[in-house]
């Protein structure tokens, strides 16, 4: 059965949080949840999914900062980023006031993400590539049998992730992309972080960064 999803942008960063659903048996994870924890749970309740997890791609403020709200109100496992990005993650108490975001206290994932591991929805299997660069535990999910790439910040829309944050790695980012990501089926379709979906194809014919 088909794997389905449904791109929710959140916080005022306008941060693609992403429900991901397997048709067949109804169940469901979020991406990186950045906020807007009521609005979330309401998509899941309307389409009567089963939320079996969270996954994180990074740290940052606008992909984890709704983590704990979520966590507290239903009992579900947090997978990712890498533990390179746990700085980002005990900062939040900080950065969420800096950047007058509702507060989120520091958190632990359930299980940190390496370089190979898979996750599974319903029958769908998504490897794990570790692509440090715009942060340095930055993971994208990748299903092959659906030709779909959960980016988190590492790739957009004829652009990359920003690399001017500390630890960021800009020849890091461009050789990560260019060895683990541009390598993958023209076809495969690409959930950034931010904005519009797009394709590697269309990536590595018309990405400026990328050329």
């Amino acid at each position: 059965m088909a794997l389905q999803f449904e791109l929710l942008p959140v916080t005022p960063f306008m941060q693609n949080c992403t429900l991901l659903w397997d048709e067949q048996t109804r169940a469901a994870v979020l991406t990186d949840v950045g906020g807007e924890t009521e609005r979330l749970l309401g998509e899941v309740a309307a389409r009567g999914l089963d939320l079996q997890a969270v996954w994180l791609t990074h740290g940052h403020v606008d992909h984890v900062g709704g983590v704990v709200d979520l966590t507290k109100q239903v009992d579900v496992p947090v997978l990712g980023p890498h533990a390179d990005d746990d700085f980002w993650i005990q900062q939040l108490p900080a950065i969420t006031q800096a950047y007058r975001f509702p507060f989120s206290p520091p958190f632990t994932p359930t299980r940190w993400l390496n370089e190979g591991d898979t996750l599974t929805l319903g029958e769908h299997v998504f490897e794990v590539l570790h692509i440090p660069g715009h942060t340095p535990g930055h993971v994208v999910l990748y299903c092959a049998a659906a030709k779909l790439l959960v980016a988190g910040d590492v790739l957009f829309l004829e652009s990359i992730g920003r690399t001017d944050f500390p630890r960021g790695n800009h020849a890091d980012l461009i050789r990560n992309i260019r060895e683990k990501i541009l390598v993958l089926p023209d076809d495969t379709r690409v959930i950034p972080g931010h904005g519009a979906m797009t394709t590697i194809g269309h990536e590595k014919r018309h990405n400026p960064f990328l050329r």
